[in-house]
């Protein structure tokens, strides 16, 4: 008997412009790329539960990085080259073909999760939505003999008529680190030998998921998600964490030199990074926005995960910004609220917030003075965020967890911040995506905003409403 995919039985916590499957989990994005007029993004989904399970890829597409339609599966585990798993992975394309590369996952059958081993597997489409898996795969049939078997998540690029992959990977010695190949062909992968590793399992973990290394303003870079990462002051307080490196890759041997690792988003809930590069030339990214062994009140409705917004990378002193596409702004439906006004010490800036863009305008607000940003329903606190003039601060407290989250402006002050606001998600922007909060919240009743201040001051402040369809699903 074939087995039904999961149904979604209650839409109280569905986003409205936030890619999601129409069923199911999902974690990581995968394959994010340009193809045929069409962004692609394919994400870790598993259908027949609200759980995390046998891992398929699940896809969708949009022409202009707002409004999107979810596709059929991508990719099936089963076959022999994934039997209990397709995992992540990216995507290329090369003359009229789009090239998916993942990871196979399989479990030895002794009912031990942590007893598998992987390789990485070929699957091509002419049309961008029916994949075919390559009938000689795996194209790497097994980890390096200096390698464990944590070894997946392939990033694959050309570079002066060359291909390489990376991977993330766990050396012998327990360190997490990134290993390269290369091939002319996409078919024929040599082994190269390890791009760069962690330091020690305190600073820099025991596993590097997610590699993804690309140029961006004069430096290369190197985005990633370690694991084992111990928590120093007020930084790498996640589970597992998500950051880079800037520094400067050695063609002549692909190892890379790197300056000190640091975290992308200082929300509670991003995690596993995909870029890819747009048309137009800007790094384009998106992030899983949801954090592992986190609470999930959606699954009780039948599923479980999300996308963050896609988001532009800039690189400024060796500081990676994260910003919301301009795309965005196609979202807007109405203006609610576009004004100037001072505040003594607390004004409401908006309410009834469900599907919401609010901008505010720091500009003429004094060096010194201190504010919070609360965002809460008619009968609960939700989530507050404060602004520490003397430390040039920023902590993010949320009512549903008690452990705060940090960030830090380097400029004079915070002058602009960009929130949006879905069904069951806060996303934070602060000077132009200097420092950045990802954030799920789980409320049936709508938001309001509220702005205190410990002295009187001026802002500008606009209000949208946003789409709240802007996903279509099969």
């Amino acid at each position: 008997m074939e087995k039904e995919f999961i149904e979604v039985k209650n839409e109280r916590y569905r986003l409205g412009y936030h890619i999601m499957a129409s069923n199911g989990w999902i974690n990581d994005p995968n394959g994010f790329v340009y193809f045929n007029g069409y962004y692609h993004i394919f994400y870790q989904h598993h259908p027949y539960s609200e759980k995390w399970g046998p891992m398929h890829w699940g896809h969708a597409r949009s022409k202009d990085l707002v409004h999107w339609e979810t596709l059929p599966i991508a990719l099936t585990p089963g076959d022999v080259e994934d039997q209990d798993g397709c995992f992540s992975g990216s995507a290329i394309v090369k003359e009229d073909t789009l090239y998916l590369f993942y990871t196979g996952h399989h479990y030895y059958g002794d009912n031990d999760p942590d007893h598998f081993w992987q390789n990485q597997n070929m699957a091509y489409s002419k049309d961008g939505i029916h994949f075919t898996k390559y009938e000689h795969n795996p194209v790497i049939a097994k980890e390096p003999a200096d390698n464990t078997h944590h070894f997946r998540d392939p990033k694959v690029w050309e570079q002066n008529g060359v291909y390489y992959m990376i991977l993330g990977s766990q050396e012998n010695d327990g360190l997490g680190r990134v290993i390269i190949y290369r091939s002319k062909d996409l078919l024929d992968w040599e082994y190269v030998g390890p791009m760069t590793k962690a330091k020690s399992l305190a600073e820099e973990g025991f596993m590097w998921e997610c590699p993804d290394f690309f140029e961006l303003d004069g430096s290369s870079v190197l985005l990633l998600s370690p694991q084992g990462i111990e928590a120093r002051g007020k930084d790498y307080l996640n589970l597992f964490q998500t950051g880079y490196f800037v520094g400067t890759l050695n063609e002549s041997d692909m190892t890379y030199a790197h300056k000190e690792f640091k975290e992308l988003d200082r929300g509670h809930d991003f995690y596993a990074t995909q870029t890819t590069l747009a048309p137009d030339g800007r790094r384009l990214v998106f992030g899983w926005m949801d954090m592992w062994e986190s609470e999930m009140p959606e699954q009780a409705d039948g599923w479980a995960g999300a996308l963050t917004l896609p988001r532009e990378l800039s690189l400024k002193d060796g500081h990676l910004y994260m910003k919301p596409v301009r795309e965005l702004q196609a979202l807007r439906q109405e203006t609610q609220c576009d004004t100037v006004q001072k505040i003594e010490a607390e004004c409401e800036l908006a309410h009834e917030l469900k599907q919401h863009e609010l901008i505010i305008d720091f500009e003429k607000i004094s060096l010194d003075t201190a504010w919070t940003l609360s965002f809460d329903t008619n009968v609960a606190q939700v989530m507050h965020l404060t602004y520490d003039p003397k430390n040039h601060e920023l902590i993010l407290r949320r009512t549903d967890n008690n452990e705060a989250r940090y960030g830090t402006i380097q400029e004079e002050k915070v002058f602009s911040c960009q929130v949006f606001i879905d069904t069951s998600s806060i996303e934070i922007f602060l000077n132009d995506g200097e420092t950045v909060f990802t954030e799920r919240y789980y409320s049936e009743a709508p938001l309001a905003c509220r702005l205190t201040v410990d002295q009187p001051t001026t802002i500008a402040h606009t209000v949208y409403a946003l789409d709240s369809k802007a996903i279509t699903y099969i």
